[in-house]
């Protein structure tokens, strides 16, 4: 059994956390905020940013680094603007081969670099992967079923973490298109923010669902024209 260490402990963080302990795993979960690592595991809640969820006994909270780079796989769940920093400040704790999954879903503002482009630069000699796909960090924290994707371009590393993060409520697909699930995951957020002012507008099921398969279509045409694949927009 693999061990997770994941940094980032905001809503999706936590989620991945419980989901990943829920399966049987040891997590080690890192937090900034020394108050929000007792609360994780003195009253077994992030009160925070993920209230009434009574998070998994087999979930660790730390404020080390060091600590949560010492496992097997490192998912990386800061906001995208600070995924650059946050390996940086691991790099001396990271050994060639480490698996990292990059979870952050964007584009960093200043370079224009995807998020595994950013990870290539700090961390060359480590094995990374991307995570993404339609998912609620409420509903997966509760144990609800949903499914993701794992874009990873070394297949047999791939499958290693299909079968590494995979539960029977937790489903996650492999793909070798890790920009086309990049290009998805940062782009789809624009649709969302448009959906919510068609909503605030009143304007109908109607619109919001034309947005939505026109988006679908716009986003499909940017990922075919970068190099992506267009079916994996689908996911």
């Amino acid at each position: 059994m693999k061990t997770i260490g994941i940094i980032g402990a905001g809503a999706w963080g936590t989620a991945l956390a419980q989901a990943q302990a829920s399966a049987g795993r040891k997590v080690t979960l890192w937090a900034r905020e020394a108050e929000l690592v007792s609360a994780i595991n003195d009253k077994r809640e992030n009160d925070t940013f993920l209230p009434g969820v009574v998070l998994d006994d087999g979930i660790e909270a730390t404020d080390s680094l060091t600590q949560a780079v010492d496992n097997d796989i490192i998912l990386v769940v800061t906001p995208a603007q600070h995924v650059r920093t946050t390996l940086q400040s691991l790099k001396g704790d990271v050994a060639n081969g480490k698996v990292f999954v990059i979870c952050a879903k964007g584009i960093e503002i200043e370079t224009g670099c995807l998020m595994s482009q950013v990870a290539a630069d700090i961390l060359p000699g480590a094995s990374m992967a991307i995570m993404t796909g339609p998912t609620f960090a409420a509903e997966i924290a509760r144990g609800l079923p949903g499914g993701l994707t794992i874009a990873c371009a070394d297949k047999e590393t791939g499958m290693g973490l299909v079968d590494s993060l995979s539960s029977r409520t937790f489903r996650t697909y492999l793909t070798d298109d890790v920009l086309g699930a990049q290009i998805g995951g940062a782009v789809k957020n624009v649709i969302a923010i448009a959906a919510g002012v068609i909503y605030g507008r009143g304007m109908g099921d109607s619109a919001r669902a034309a947005l939505v398969t026109r988006g679908l279509a716009e986003m499909a045409r940017l990922a075919s024209a970068m190099g992506a694949k267009r079916e994996t927009l689908m996911g």
